[in-house]
């Protein structure tokens, strides 16, 4: 097995797990709007059937994410696991630190007044002053 890089072909068979779960998509949604076109479908059975499609192929490119991961993993000694495990972390821990919250406070307006009659009182203001 000379010259065989596991690492290519595992990143090779997701990709064209990737791939082929990505020309299913297309071709479906292509198919649902060739049904909607002839009236065999509604827009809006159209809209749901390809929202179901789409979850499913997101699940099985997720599926097939995991299975290489798990994959990997299993090929690993548990020092490369350990390793692995901390450098997945170490990463993690990296971007949650870059993350910032920004906290805001909304001011509710007064339902009583509409907007005509903001913007009359604030004409009436400018006027004063």
């Amino acid at each position: 097995m000379a010259g065989f890089d596991f690492g290519e072909g595992v990143r090779r068979v997701f990709l064209a797990g990737v791939g082929a779960i990505a020309t299913g998509a297309e071709k479906s949604q292509q198919i649902i709007e060739d049904l909607v076109k002839k009236g065999e479908l509604t827009v809006e059975q159209g809209k749901q059937l390809n929202e179901e499609l789409s979850r499913k192929a997101t699940k099985a490119a997720n599926d097939t994410y995991d299975s290489i991961l798990r994959t990997r993993l299993e090929n690993m000694s548990p020092e490369e696991r350990a390793a692995y495990a901390q450098r997945v972390a170490d990463i993690s821990s990296e971007i949650d630190s870059r993350t910032t919250t920004v906290e805001s406070e909304v001011e509710e307006a007064d339902p009583s007044t509409d907007e005509g009659e903001a913007a009359e009182a604030e004409a009436a203001e400018a006027e004063d002053e």
